[in-house]
């Protein structure tokens, strides 16, 4: 039977367990089916021992500081998603992250008050980094794309004053996020989420020292531009990540993602880059430690 065929909403079955510990350095367990401690038992099962648990939202910044604090195991990111940001002041409900739907608009006022929450969250212990934050330009209008900036320098700030690893959500935007980088100064650990550039900005990336985190969009057969800046990305700034419930590696394309699928994707990766998958697991794992902090 075609690994394709049968329930597309049937999670993918367990791979087999890697023999080198790894992290997955950015996930949704609040998106998920079953309970935390289920998806971090099924992920430790198959050798993924860690994972940061990343905010969009207020609600879900608070829930993912509350997860982590409660689990050893489990780190927390904290942000207003991009896309969030135009949403809160425009009450935008194109292209917006809020599970809410659209709302009536907020103003500057309300974007400023919803980045101090994130501000008073970033400075908990258990919260390693600020982020997704970033551009995120598919389907934004003027209007969206100057609130987000404006988020995006005001979250780099609170990376940079709390000490903490910004993590960017880049759809569409390249050059203006790296401009925005390069303009306000970027903390001293950066990740670049789920990374969709080419071999050529890997290398501008691996110049200023930022980190290049993998997905399982980098197994699909269209996304031959990820492989070619994986197979440069200097092996000591690459991680991986489910970024789940999306984005599940092929062969399991279209149903639901979750962190103990990360084997397929270290897989797919060790391929591209012409190494053992224990050598990688290896590098992957210390990589997201010290991306983190933890």
């Amino acid at each position: 039977m075609p690994s394709n065929a049968g329930d597309k909403n049937a999670p993918p079955p367990l791979p087999a367990p890697l023999g080198v510990e790894v992290a997955d350095s950015h996930t949704h367990l609040d998106m998920q089916s079953g309970t935390v401690e289920e998806g971090l038992a099924k992920a430790a099962s198959v050798g993924v021992t860690t994972v940061v648990q990343v905010g969009c939202d207020l609600a879900g910044s608070r829930w993912a500081a509350e997860t982590a604090a409660a689990h050893e195991r489990v780190h927390a990111t904290v942000a207003l998603h991009p896309n969030e940001a135009p949403r809160i002041v425009h009450g935008d409900p194109e292209g917006g992250w809020s599970r809410q739907g659209a709302r009536q608009p907020g103003g500057d006022a309300a974007l400023d008050e919803a980045l101090a929450e994130i501000d008073r969250l970033a400075a908990l212990p258990q919260v390693k980094g600020v982020g997704e934050t970033g551009l995120d330009f598919f389907r934004t209008g003027p209007g969206g794309k100057e609130a987000q900036e404006r988020s995006f320098r005001a979250h780099i700030e609170i990376a940079k004053r709390h000490g903490k690893t910004l993590v960017i959500h880049d759809r569409d935007a390249h050059a203006d996020v790296l401009r925005v980088l390069k303009e306000e100064g970027a903390p001293e650990r950066t990740v670049f989420h789920c990374y969709s550039g080419d071999a050529d900005m890997a290398g501008i990336c691996a110049r200023e020292g930022y980190y290049m985190s993998f997905a399982g969009n980098v197994t699909f057969k269209n996304a031959q531009n990820l492989r070619d800046a994986l197979a440069v990305a200097p092996l000591e700034l690459v991680l991986v990540e489910t970024d789940a419930p999306f984005l599940t590696p092929a062969p399991y394309r279209g149903r639901p993602n979750a962190p103990y699928l990360i084997p397929v994707t270290v897989r797919a990766m060790a391929a591209v880059r012409g190494t053992d998958e224990d050598t990688l697991a290896a590098a992957l794992g210390a990589n997201t430690a010290r991306a983190f902090g933890y």
